[in-house]
């Protein structure tokens, strides 16, 4: 663990990923105040609470939002809790962008907080409205996380094409051969979607996917969207929100105390890691040339993360990636550890990361199954790896689960932030 305070999770709460907030008359603030309300009751953190903090200064609000801007005509949401309860009222707030990253980058930001003895508690909130527009107008937006000039301006759906170049880089680099590679991305679409069955918050839990219609790309009922990939890689639209209260050691055992709990039984940010790589695909591709790793920098984070944590992939027992796209999610089983480059279609030929595997990928359905409102993703994954590591999943709990870690990218693997949570 790195010097600095120690960073403890106390728990929170995630929409339901598969409600259309615009379609019931609501807007973003509504999100924001169900999931603040929900996730505040979740963690046994009232709002007296929050006033009181508040009054030496020793809680602050950290929201993580993409695209407010465009999806609902409003910036500045760090300083809506104040919309939420009037306890905000005079709480410290920001609104932390890094494209599918964003959720992220405020957790980053929140923990850094308290790791320098800034504050005792921190509320952070993702939220994202995506639904408020079609599917055109909507990846049109989410081109401005690419550089749109180069990479989207023009281009239908930009992003599944930039990760369907992924898919090619894989292939070329590693002289793989193209039915093995394609059934590794049938199979990862079929473990989210088979995960995201157990999660009563998940976007996908009543649709139907299996092996073979994954497989049966190009057609009628699973159109090609970006190269080779098809519908069934792609991550979800999703309106959603996600909440994560963290705090200071001395705070959590004040907290452990008064619930007559283990201090050590409250889960803590182990270790971290952020990193950027070249904007455009075309740059990391170039500078990543003759690296065994076609995305290096997601690499070095993950291994920032486990250096930070003092630990490595076979202390790990649950991961959350961002399988924004199959080929996302293929690209970081190497970067995890768990296999080595180019050989990430065998771990998981071998079932290494289905739910009862020996190294499990998102128990939760991850982005494809659970849903992407992007802003709130990664703070839903710290929510789901505090919910594995204290044994209350349900039924996606990993049995065992002690050490989790996830992986939050923005852009094209542009932002790349880890965390490792355990207790």
């Amino acid at each position: 663990m790195a010097k600095g305070n120690q960073v403890y999770v106390l728990g929170g709460a995630q929409t339901d990923f598969q409600r259309n907030w615009s379609k019931e008359g609501k807007t973003f603030l509504s999100i924001m105040k169900e999931v603040t309300d929900d996730g505040l009751l979740a963690a046994g953190i009232d709002y007296s609470e929050i006033q009181k903090l508040n009054k030496n200064n020793r809680v602050g609000v950290f929201v993580g939002n993409f695209d407010a801007e465009q999806y609902a005509t409003q910036g500045h949401l760090g300083a809506f809790l104040t919309e939420v309860n009037p306890a905000f009222n005079g709480v410290p707030g920001g609104r932390f962008e890094a494209a599918c990253a964003s959720g992220s980058i405020a957790l980053d930001a929140a923990s850094t907080k308290i790791r320098v003895e800034d504050y005792d508690v921190a509320i952070v909130v993702g939220v994202e409205i995506m639904k408020t527009v079609n599917s055109a107008v909507g990846g049109d937006f989410l081109g401005t996380a690419a550089y749109y000039e180069k990479e989207a301006k023009g281009i239908e759906f930009p992003f599944p094409n930039l990760f369907g170049k992924l898919a090619d880089v894989i292939l070329e680099r590693y002289k793989l051969k193209e039915a093995v590679f394609m059934d590794a991305l049938a199979e990862i679409s079929r473990i989210n979607y088979a995960n995201a069955k157990r999660n009563p918050n998940a976007q996908t839990r009543s649709w139907f996917m299996n092996k073979e219609h994954a497989a049966a790309r190009g057609g009628e009922n699973n159109m090609a969207v970006g190269g080779r990939l098809c519908i069934s890689d792609c991550s979800q639209v999703t309106d959603g929100g996600a909440l994560v209260v963290l705090a200071s050691k001395k705070y959590a055992a004040e907290y452990a105390k008064k619930r007559k709990l283990k201090l050590s039984n409250i889960p803590q940010i182990k270790g971290w890691g952020h990193r950027v790589a070249p904007v455009t695909f075309a740059g990391k591709v170039a500078e990543s040339k003759g690296n065994k790793f076609i995305l290096p920098w997601t690499k070095a984070t993950v291994d920032d993360a486990y250096k930070r944590a003092k630990m490595n992939v076979q202390k790990i027992d649950v991961f959350e990636t961002h399988d924004c796209f199959t080929s996302s999610e293929y690209a970081a089983v190497s970067a995890f550890g768990i296999s080595a480059p180019g050989k990430e279609h065998e771990a998981i030929q071998k079932g290494v990361i289905d739910f009862n595997g020996k190294k499990p990928i998102n128990p939760s359905g991850g982005l494809i199954g659970v849903g992407h409102p992007v802003g709130a993703s990664g703070v839903r994954m710290m929510l789901d790896l505090y919910k594995q590591v204290t044994g209350t999943a349900g039924e996606y709990q990993v049995k065992g689960a002690k050490n989790g870690l996830m992986l939050n990218i923005g852009g094209s693997a542009t932002t790349n932030v880890v965390f490792i949570v355990g207790k």
